[in-house]
């Protein structure tokens, strides 16, 4: 079969699970839907796939930016008027990255007997492409860094909302119907969107930003929101085709890896994330009488997952998405921090 015509059918089956999955209720259904379909030919039906195939990847990132543009459309000038309350938080963030970071590389090499450069990268709590470039580059194990890395969201976004959905009594984030994009678009926006998209492509670029298909896009959008130069819809269909193609190319990097190999990354990564999880309760306990926001919120903001389900939740929970959201970029840049400045010290210890 064509590369081209594998590409389409995977992204149609893509959309079949994600509707599926939207039909169980399942949280980010056109994300985690499409991720599980492929991830299932990459796993069980490798010899199906064409030598060397690997989903396309200018693709991916196309439809990386749209999710970028999404959450920074969702940063308001309403968002700042508590800044000094971010303060604190941050400072905490940086003892919990430390702490995550430590925890999980104590997993990875104690339990699961990685090698150091494996270990201390698959450990990373963020800026998950980040970690597997500088990782490989390392000596690391590409195929455990990667199950690692994606198992760790897959993780938080599923866990997370079940578990406030089983607190609170009723559901939470995307698996509610909540979203961040807007229900009607007229067709003569999506020119600006498309600009808005590639100016965000090379900003991020030229400042050599972390996840810069994600960031660059998304500080566009902020800017356009904060200065109210333009609002920048993203249409409800345009979002959910990004997640069934992001999904869809997660999936398929699960491809070569072995059952075993994945169960026993399965484990680790869930002692991880309960670990990390439990951590982010603890923080969020700790803030709850000095930021002005629940416990619900905090706990979100710290959790290690997924920026959009994060935000989708604190949707469901009437709080301002754009709060979460910049924790989590914050996380984000924190991690990739570290990473770069520990990358070459630790490469001389491997």
């Amino acid at each position: 079969m064509p590369k081209a015509l594998l590409t389409t059918a995977l992204i149609l089956l893509g959309s079949v699970a994600g509707f599926m999955a939207q039909k169980l209720g399942l949280s980010l259904p056109w994300l985690l839907g499409p991720l599980i379909s492929a991830g299932t030919i990459a796993i069980a039906l490798p010899q199906k796939l064409p030598d060397g195939y690997t989903f396309p990847n200018q693709l991916r990132l196309v439809f990386i930016a749209v999710i970028g543009m999404m959450i920074g459309a969702q940063v308001t000038p309403a968002l700042f008027h508590n800044a000094p309350r971010f303060a604190l938080s941050f400072a905490a963030l940086v003892l919990f990255v430390g702490l995550c970071h430590s925890w999980n590389y104590a997993i990875f090499r104690r339990l699961g007997g990685y090698d150091r450069p494996t270990a201390f990268f698959a450990a990373s709590p963020g800026g998950l492409f980040e970690s597997l470039s500088m990782g490989e580059e390392a000596g690391g194990d590409p195929a455990r860094l990667t199950l690692q890395q994606f198992l760790r969201i897959i993780m938080v976004v599923t866990i997370l909302p079940i578990g406030l959905s089983i607190w609170l009594g009723r559901p939470l984030g995307s698996a509610a119907g909540m979203t961040l994009a807007a229900s009607e678009v007229s067709w003569l926006d999506l020119p600006v969107v498309v600009m808005a998209g590639l100016g965000g492509a090379l900003l991020g670029r030229l400042l050599c930003l972390p996840a810069k298909q994600l960031t660059g896009p998304m500080a566009i959008a902020a800017i356009l929101s904060l200065t109210g130069v333009w609002q920048l819809d993203i249409p409800q269909w345009l979002v959910n085709i990004a997640q069934i193609v992001v999904g869809t190319a997660l999936g398929m990097r699960f491809a070569g890896l072995s059952r075993g190999l994945i169960l026993r990354g399965a484990g680790l990564a869930l002692i991880s994330v309960g670990g990390m999880l439990l951590l982010a309760g603890a923080f969020a306990a700790l803030l709850l009488p000095f930021t002005g926001e629940s416990f619900d919120v905090l706990l979100i903001s710290f959790a290690p997952g997924g920026v959009t389900e994060m935000a989708l939740v604190a949707l469901s929970l009437q709080a301002n998405p754009a709060f979460v959201t910049l924790h989590h970029i914050f996380r984000i840049l924190l991690t990739v921090l570290g990473l770069v400045l520990f990358s070459k010290r630790m490469q001389s210890k491997f």
